[in-house]
Formats: C-alpha cells, sequence, structure tokens
C-alpha cells in the first residue's frame, strides 16, 4: 500500500517537475496562437538552462534566471529573424535553430565547465505561511521554489493576454487570418515575432526550472526533447494557458511516477516510466489530430 504522505510527495514532485514544461506550453501556446509553431522552443529552453548555469555559477541563482531569460530570447531572436522576417519554413527554420543550439551549448560547456559539469547552488524551497498548512493542497502547491510561484502567476496573465486585450485579439486573428488581420491594420510580422519572443523568454526560464529548481547542474542535451513534449501539450491543452497547465501537471506526474514506485520498493523496471512522457506526448499528438482545432494558419507564413 502506498501511504498518503507517499502521495503527497509523488503529487508535489509532480508539480515541480511539470514546472518547466508549464513554463514552456504556456509560452509556446501563446506563439501558437499567433500562427507559429516554434520547434526551436527545445533549443531555447537548453539555451536557458546554459544561460542560468552560468549566470548562477558568476552571480547566483538570480543572476541565472535573469541570463536563461535572455539566453531564451536570445534563441527566439534568431528563430523570429528567419521565421517571421524572412518567411522560411517554421518546421526547418525551428528544428535548425535547437540543432544549432544543441551544438552551441554543447561547445560552450566543455569550455566553460571542468568535464562538462558543474555543481550549482539552487532555488530554495518556498514555504507560504498559513495557506502550506490546507492538508493536500498546502503542502503540493505551496512548498515550491519561486519559479513554480511564477507560472502560477504566468498561466492567468497569458490567459488575460490572448483573451482581455487587444493585442491578444490581434495575436489570436494573425493566427487565424493573417491576411484579413493585416486588412484590419494588423502588422501580422511585428505580433507574430513578439509573440515568438514571449515563447523563447518562458521558454529560457524553463531551463532555468529545470537548472537551478531540479538538478543543480548543466549537462549537454540535458533538456532530453522537453521542448517538443511542450509542443505536444500545448494540442492537448487545446491551446489554451489554462489547459496547457493542466497537461504539464499530468506529464509531470507521468514522470515523478518512477520517483514514487522506486520509494514503494516496486520492482517494476525505471525504463517504463522513463519512456512514459514520451508515450503520453504520441498519445497527445494523436488525440489532438482531428479532435481539436487548432489557429487556422498554424505554420502558414502571413
Amino acid at each position: 500500500m502506498i501511504d498518503s504522505a507517499l502521495l503527497v510527495g509523488f503529487a508535489a514532485a509532480s508539480v515541480r517537475v511539470g514546472t518547466p514544461l508549464a513554463l514552456a506550453a504556456v509560452g509556446e501556446s501563446i506563439a501558437e496562437r499567433s500562427g507559429m509553431i516554434n520547434l526551436g522552443i527545445e533549443g531555447a529552453m537548453l539555451a536557458g538552462a546554459f544561460g542560468a548555469a552560468v549566470g548562477a555559477a558568476h552571480g547566483g541563482v538570480a543572476s541565472g534566471v535573469g541570463a536563461a531569460v535572455v539566453a531564451g530570447l536570445l534563441v527566439a531572436t534568431v528563430f523570429a529573424a528567419v521565421a517571421v522576417a524572412a518567411r522560411a519554413d517554421q518546421i526547418i527554420s525551428g528544428t535548425a535553430v535547437t540543432l544549432g543550439a544543441t551544438g552551441l551549448t554543447g561547445l560552450l560547456a566543455q569550455r566553460a565547465f571542468t568535464g562538462g559539469n558543474l555543481s550549482l547552488p539552487i532555488l530554495p524551497v518556498v514555504h507560504v505561511p498559513v495557506i502550506e498548512h490546507i492538508p493536500l493542497v498546502g503542502p503540493v502547491f505551496f512548498r515550491q521554489t519561486v519559479l513554480t510561484y511564477a507560472c502560477y502567476v504566468l498561466i492567468p496573465l497569458a490567459s488575460a493576454l490572448l483573451w482581455r486585450t487587444r493585442f491578444g485579439l490581434e495575436l489570436r486573428a494573425c493566427g487565424e487570418a493573417p491576411a484579413a488581420a493585416t486588412a484590419a491594420g494588423v502588422h501580422v510580422g511585428r505580433t507574430r515575432a513578439l509573440a515568438v519572443l514571449m515563447g523563447g523568454a518562458c521558454a529560457g526560464l524553463a531551463g532555468a526550472a529545470l537548472v537551478l529548481a531540479q538538478v543543480g547542474m548543466f549537462t549537454e542535451r540535458m533538456t532530453a526533447g522537453r521542448g517538443f513534449i511542450a509542443i505536444a501539450i500545448v494540442a492537448l491543452g487545446r491551446w489554451n494557458p489554462w489547459g496547457t497547465a493542466a497537461a504539464a501537471l499530468l506529464f509531470g506526474g507521468a514522470t515523478a511516477l518512477q520517483y514514487t514506485f522506486q520509494a514503494a520498493g516496486s520492482h517494476v523496471p525505471y525504463q517504463l516510466f522513463l519512456a512514459l512522457p514520451y508515450l503520453l506526448a504520441l498519445a497527445a499528438l494523436g488525440m489532438a489530430v482531428g479532435r481539436h482545432r487548432g489557429p487556422a494558419a498554424l505554420g502558414q507564413s502571413h
């Protein structure tokens, strides 16, 4: 039997592990609502992880978080320049950006860190007074790092941006009918570029969460496809920040299962649980096709 303490631990781990996925996926949902599918989010997340490691090593965790956001923005800027300004194919551009970021961060890591690894300070767990003592909810959601709390704030902000502001209306118009948006006076290229940059900043922050709130070190290719999983999460969440966050929690739980079963003394091979998030990603994409319609102009040049 799994006792209640183990279940609470599993739920808290699901939130912690799901935080980088939620940050990256919420940012990607903004980009995709504008009509841009950014496979470079994996590269932006990896660059954010590297930036977080370098920043934390030289200036502490706050510098690491700031460097991660800047690194994510830089990668997103490259993608925006190629896919938005030059109107190149989005899939090819995003793949090239990710491959470039993977190679560059690997090279820089070998130069910057001895052996490619570096132990780093990690963000402390912040306990929210009073609320943390609420049964089940408190220990799970309010004994987390500051980046998880930032994710709690980001989700409603992204939702409000998309559905409560004029910019959000213009952004969604760019994703549904860019020609009509242009006729209405919307600068489609600029709006899409801003959406991509927002997604890049969120992906950089996701990389920081991975390094500074979970692993405490940087290794080459450490994102291990989490950026691509984030794209599947967006589809599963129906291109809605709230649905996306819920889907990220599901994927976080799939990853945290291995720790729970190991703690419970299960003899199930851990490799099965390592593969589970990727199997879920395939299932999510399969469920999304033909059932939930994404932005009509997703992946199309303006």
